[in-house]
């Protein structure tokens, strides 16, 4: 059995704008019983918020079908780091969702982990006492590595330039855990019950989407209706496993030629 991996802006909707035939794909793989996830490496808002979302836009999923960058990044650290304590920088939104999950906030002294999420609410206050952590001994771990976050009228600064910022400043590298990191790709197998080498990403991004299906050796569909187009494709020396206008052009050639 095969399982879809499915990236959300900018392969089935632009912000509050669904792309013609997303909807109807969905349909079409839940009418089959292919199981599929919604993977997002946006750590600024929960679950719960992209779920709404897609149910506002007439998807018919739910919670369930939402991995993000976040939920990946709890699940590292509770199965790698169990019990150790972090200081996020995140949303408040995002930091309830992290002590919802059990895993132990630092409230007083030096926390195991700075967390980094895409916080946008980010201020001195936190990149200083996030700085001060690092280098006192915490562990650095970032939820993935983005330098810009697309929106309907172009892109915003994302956490790329914030790591950087650490990297350079504590001569720390992080652990990074969202895509290309395939551990996304592995837990999104998990869920859906497929064999990692039988799920199907397919996403608009060359360096994050497509990049972790081809190292991990998977099945790549590139969707040219959001950041990439055959000019930028041509240059990147990356090769998808199929190039298409869009996901309403999957069944008939990835599924069903």
């Amino acid at each position: 059995m095969i399982g879809f991996a499915l990236d959300m802006d900018g392969t089935v909707y632009h912000g509050d704008r669904p792309i013609p035939g997303a909807k109807e794909f969905i349909q079409e793989l839940s009418r089959r019983g292919i199981p599929f996830r919604f993977i997002t490496n946006n750590s600024s808002h929960t679950r719960e918020f992209y779920a709404a979302r897609l149910a506002r836009l007439g998807f018919g999923t739910d919670v369930s079908q939402i991995l993000t960058s976040t939920t990946a990044t709890i699940r590292f650290i509770k199965e790698n780091r169990p019990g150790k304590t972090v200081f996020p920088i995140a949303t408040p939104d995002v930091l309830k969702e992290i002590e919802d999950s059990g895993v132990p906030i630092c409230k007083e002294g030096r926390p195991d982990i700075v967390l980094l999420t895409f916080d946008i609410t980010i201020d001195y206050a936190k990149i200083n006492a996030g700085y001060h952590y690092i280098m006192e001994g915490s562990e650095f771990i970032a939820t993935h590595p983005d330098d810009v976050c697309p929106t309907e009228t172009g892109y915003d600064v994302d956490i790329g330039p914030f790591i950087r910022l650490y990297e350079s400043l504590t001569r720390k590298d992080p652990i990074v855990v969202g895509k290309p990191n395939r551990l996304m790709l592995d837990m999104a197998a998990l869920e859906m019950g497929v064999p990692a080498d039988k799920v199907i990403m397919v996403g608009d991004r060359l360096s994050t989407d497509i990049r972790m299906a081809v190292d991990a050796g998977v099945t790549s569909v590139l969707v040219l209706s959001g950041e990439t187009d055959r000019a930028l494709l041509e240059t990147s020396g990356i090769e998808p496993t199929f190039v298409l206008d869009s996901v309403a052009d999957i069944v008939g050639k990835v599924i069903d030629p």
